[in-house]
């Protein structure tokens, strides 16, 4: 008796496609309870965080009651929910134009076009306690640095922001 036959079973009876499927799925099973691997999780001493966010061109008709200092907005890293932070302050930015000058010099007067009347730029300080690993802020298992895009979610607003400063105070 031969352990193949001519219709690839295992001594006649199993399939060696059979086999293989199910010794996938013992690998996979044993990987996932035995092995798992990190959990997802920040695993650093959480500390106060205070993070700067620039909003540039929202486009809202009251921009003054968007988003208001001491409300908690929810956030967004990569798409993906990275917690809530409490709004500690809130900076309106002017904006202007740079015109030259005949003698050359430049000199910056507020934008006079009335299409910009509805568009805003602000800076926002948002504040939290996050885990911190090896010294970068973890908000939702991703790490936050100068550059990260993060989205606010308010129950009336949903805006991207980019992070332009991060300060990890001393608890």
């Amino acid at each position: 008796m031969a352990i193949v036959d001519s219709q690839g079973r295992l001594f006649g009876k199993v399939s060696i496609l059979d086999v293989g499927a199910a010794l996938v799925i013992l690998m996979v099973v044993f990987g996932i309870f035995i092995f798992p691997g990190a959990s997802g999780s920040a695993q650093g001493a959480k500390q106060p965080v205070e993070v700067d966010v620039i909003v540039r061109g929202l486009l809202a008709g009251d921009p003054k009651n968007v988003v208001k200092v001491g409300n908690t907005t929810n956030i967004l890293v990569r798409k993906q929910p990275s917690g809530t932070a409490k709004v500690k302050e809130i900076k309106f930015l002017p904006r202007t134009v740079a015109t030259p000058q005949p003698d050359g010099t430049l000199k910056v007067f507020p934008d006079p076009r009335p299409e910009l009347a509805l568009t805003t730029d602000m800076m926002l300080t948002l504040a939290n306690e996050v885990p911190i690993v090896e010294g970068t802020p973890v908000l939702g298992g991703e790490k936050v640095k100068v550059g990260t895009t993060i989205e606010l979610d308010g129950p009336t607003y949903n805006f991207a922001s980019s992070v332009v400063g991060i300060r990890i105070k001393k608890s």
